[in-house]
């Protein structure tokens, strides 16, 4: 069974973009349509990863990084921020709150795959 890779955004488009290249490369895929059903999905179903966007309704993806990152099951996982902001100040908000790494939209699927490679090993 492959690795489950949870990814949060609240565009379709990009859930099934991102789902379709994690899908190919052999992953599992959990999707979420915002910060919140990220949280609520993360109670029953196990993940090795998540990738989420930083600007979404109900709860952002710093307020779900803080989320994840309180919860004791997930405090290491990795997470990828997958977003159009590429200000430093964002970033580093990102990285204070917990995320592992950055990628800016829009994405070449070979670099998403390059990342998830490097950091789930």
């Amino acid at each position: 069974m492959g690795k489950c890779i949870m990814t949060a955004d609240d565009s379709a488009s990009v859930r099934q973009m991102v789902a379709f290249t994690l899908k190919g490369a052999g992953y599992e895929v959990v999707e979420a349509v915002d910060g919140m059903d990220a949280l609520l999905k993360l109670e029953s179903t196990p993940v090795q990863m998540l990738i989420t966007d930083l600007n979404m309704p109900n709860l952002d993806g710093i307020g779900l990084i803080k989320g994840v990152r309180a919860n004791t099951a997930y405090k290491f996982i990795p997470i990828i921020m997958l977003t159009t902001e590429s200000q430093d100040s964002k970033k580093q908000e990102g990285k204070s709150a917990g995320a592992t790494g950055w990628i800016i939209k829009p994405f070449k699927p070979e670099q998403l795959l390059a990342v998830i490679k490097k950091v789930l090993g």
